[in-house]
């Protein structure tokens, strides 16, 4: 009998559960959008559009939302768990749209970090990926322009203003491990740094999970959309630990074969990773193999 482990904290954090619900909450209602998908699950994404939330891209702009809202009621536009810059929000309340900001807490907890250390002079640091949308809202909240490190040859390099503090931040699905490394390269330089661990709790404790899972698996399935940074990192993660780690959107992406030889087998799965989704992919590796 194989032995398959599903990871405790694989899932829906708390912050995409409240966004998705926002969004769900709002179907059935006219002229709803969310700025960007709502979450990096496609699954997700294409089920709120059958029921009528549309999505839009930032590089459509707002100008077209807003014409198409005079013919037919006032927009709403939900704000994705990941935020938006602060120039974001203000051109949408100046459009006069009907704004639900869905927010995490835990990333508005970054830009009041950020805004307010900038805002005092200090120079702001982002542990992050620059292309990543929290990323790219943090650092709207910046007065000042801020650095973006995600790589130890880029905090090797980085240089900055001895006679200026430093604040140091992290993008909340960071690798914690790697977030230690980068922050540890910064500080060797002398900085005045104040350092604010902002990983959420969550990431954490699914990064330490999968980890220790890994290690006990001869193969690990990780779950979650191809876009989504914190299951990237999950894989990573697994990857390095358990060299058969398989990365898989939904159970039709997995060949059941390449498990036939593990006799232990663990799941996990992203922030943005339906239920419904993981307990398929739980219940096939259990049933079939």
């Amino acid at each position: 009998m194989k032995k398959v482990i599903l990871a405790k904290s694989a899932g829906f954090c708390f912050g995409v559960q409240r966004a998705v619900n926002t969004v769900y909450n709002l179907t059935g209602s006219d002229n709803v959008y969310t700025y960007g998908p709502i979450i990096h699950n496609e699954e997700v994404v294409k089920d709120l559009e059958d029921k009528g939330v549309k999505v839009i891209e930032e590089a459509y702009g707002l100008d077209d939302l807003c014409c198409h809202g005079k013919e037919s009621g006032q927009p709403t536009v939900v704000i994705r768990s990941h935020g938006v810059s602060r120039d974001v929000y203000q051109k949408l309340d100046n459009k006069g749209v009907n704004i639900v900001d869905a927010t995490c807490p835990f990333v508005l907890k970054i830009h009041k970090i950020v805004r307010e250390a900038s805002e005092a002079g200090s120079q702001v640091v982002i542990i992050g990926n620059e292309n990543h949308p929290e990323v790219q809202g943090i650092m709207g909240w910046c007065v000042n322009t801020p650095y973006v490190v995600d790589s130890v040859s880029r905090a090797e390099s980085l240089v900055l203003n001895p006679d200026k503090n430093v604040c140091i931040v992290s993008q909340t699905t960071f690798n914690y491990n790697k977030f230690k490394e980068l922050v540890e390269i910064i500080e060797k330089k002398g900085y005045n740094s104040t350092i604010s661990n902002t990983i959420c709790n969550a990431t954490e404790e699914r990064q330490t999970e999968a980890r220790k899972i890994a290690r006990e698996a001869d193969a690990m399935i990780v779950i979650g959309g191809k876009s989504s940074s914190n299951t990237r990192k999950l894989y990573e993660i697994c990857k390095s630990e358990c060299e058969n780690t398989y990365y898989i959107q939904t159970i039709s992406d997995l060949d059941l074969s390449v498990l036939a030889m593990a006799e232990c087998i663990g799941i996990t799965a992203g922030a943005s990773t339906p239920k419904n989704i993981i307990e398929e992919v739980y219940t096939n590796v259990r049933e079939e193999l």
